[in-house]
Order: structure tokens, then C-alpha cells, then sequence
């Protein structure tokens, strides 16, 4: 018996880059502004090794920059890239989902968005605005083919 072929998918290729925790949590030091290597690992608090590791998996994937602070001793700060910048509402999302649905109590960390009101995410289609959610879309492709 022949095994399939894993189905070709977008999610999976974004997952092969950030879809390790340690990846989102250094992403989201990053973010919030923690971009030296020491910073990272205080407020993550996963080990050295592991952080190291995932660091050169998000530069290496164009994530995130590593740039020289200091050249005695040599030392580096990450900065998110274009690419690295687009996965914050990713962030935001997975953030919300776990304020409703995981974390118990008041959410513990909340955003405020350039307007002062608190942000919260709202899912929409790009050309017509209204909400995006479970039976309002439908395939259009997939795997490269046309399902319709």
C-alpha cells in the first residue's frame, strides 16, 4: 500500500517556520521590543540552546535580522523584518483566542490601538468588510486546483 502524499498547503509552509512555541514567543519579544539575545531568554524563559536555535531559524527564513550592537564582545539584536512585522496580527489572534477560550481571568496582557480604544482583532474580507467566520466562505482552491 502506497502512503499519500501530504497535502500542499499554505498553513503547513507558514507552520515550518514559525509554528514552534519557542518561535511565536520569541517573535512576540521581538515585537514588543526585547531584541537582544539575554531579553529574549528572561522573558521567555526557555533555555539558551533552544532560543538560540529557533533565533536562527526565524533569521534564516527572513523573520526576523540579526544586526551587530556591539563589536567587543560581539554581540547581535534581532529586528523584525517586513515578514516578521505581517505575523503580528497572527500574534493578536492567537492572543484573542487564548483571552476566551484558554486563559482564565482578566486577559493578561491587553493592546491599545492608535485611535486609545482597546484592540481587538475583527476578522473581515478584504473587498466587502463584512465578518469572516465558520459558513461564510467557501473553497475556491485547493492545492492548486480549482474546486469550483
Amino acid at each position: 500500500m502506497r502512503a499519500s502524499a501530504a497535502r500542499e498547503c499554505s498553513i503547513a509552509n507558514a507552520l515550518a517556520v514559525v509554528g514552534e512555541r519557542w518561535s511565536l514567543l520569541v517573535l512576540r519579544e521581538v515585537l514588543l521590543g526585547n531584541v537582544r539575545f539575554d531579553a529574549i531568554v528572561a522573558a521567555t524563559g526557555g533555555s539558551r540552546d533552544i532560543l538560540a536555535a529557533r533565533l536562527r531559524t526565524l533569521v534564516d527564513a527572513g523573520v526576523l535580522e540579526k544586526r551587530p550592537y556591539s563589536s567587543q564582545p560581539r554581540r547581535y539584536e534581532y529586528v523584525a523584518t517586513e515578514s516578521g512585522r505581517a505575523l503580528q496580527p497572527v500574534l493578536l489572534a492567537l492572543m484573542d483566542w487564548g483571552d476566551r477560550y484558554v486563559t482564565e481571568g482578566a486577559p493578561p496582557t491587553v493592546w491599545e490601538h492608535s485611535c486609545g480604544a482597546e484592540l481587538h482583532l475583527a476578522a473581515v474580507c478584504a473587498a466587502c468588510g463584512s465578518p469572516v467566520g465558520s459558513g461564510r466562505s467557501r473553497l475556491l482552491r485547493l492545492g492548486g486546483v480549482d474546486q469550483v
